[in-house]
């Protein structure tokens, strides 16, 4: 009940700062986002061992968006399944993930990370910039004290994912 009634306050102060040009926390926006990413995206049959697994929200790097998606996010159902949120140490730690986000923390290792990144089904965020261009999925970019969305459609098709075309609509897309 709590996490519910966090994340309606979240929501609620989204569209409060929006009409009225107040600052919001950047990471409360950004784990709207993630969570609403989710609705868009449609990931391979391998990517969960059956139909009651839930979608792991996976954070790699230092980032204050852990917290706050612990907060807003974990415990959360879209489509039957729980949102989970975990940190993780390394890539070796990702095969349970459906969404990896990478931290700005890490911006110095993303190629390698990406690189090295052998499991498919997996959504890739971030939130540097050249994060697209390096071979991420979904960047999340701050411009102007607002969340843009870049998708690379290459990554995504690489990683087997479905981005539903509403989205795309929104994002400035690449293809690399």
């Amino acid at each position: 009940m709590m996490r519910r009634l966090s994340f309606v306050l979240v929501l609620g102060a989204l569209l409060i700062a929006g009409a009225g040009g107040e600052q919001i926390d950047e990471y409360q926006m950004k784990a709207v986002y993630l969570y609403n990413l989710v609705k868009f995206v449609e990931w391979p049959a391998p990517a969960f061992k059956n139909a009651a697994d839930p979608i792991a929200i996976c954070a790699l790097g230092e980032s204050p968006i852990l917290h706050t998606l612990e907060e807003t996010v974990n415990g959360e159902t879209i489509e039957d399944r729980k949102l989970i949120v975990r940190p993780v140490a390394g890539i070796a730690q990702v095969n349970n993930c459906q969404i990896l986000f990478i931290a700005s923390s890490d911006r110095k290792y993303l190629r390698s990370i990406l690189r090295d990144l052998k499991t498919t089904g997996i959504l890739t965020v971030g939130e540097t910039e050249g994060f697209t261009s390096e071979g991420g999925v979904v960047n999340l970019k701050l411009e102007g004290g607002k969340v843009r969305i870049e998708i690379n459609l290459k990554a995504a098709e690489r990683q087997k994912l479905r981005i539903s075309p509403k989205l795309l609509s929104l994002a400035q897309v690449v293809s690399k």
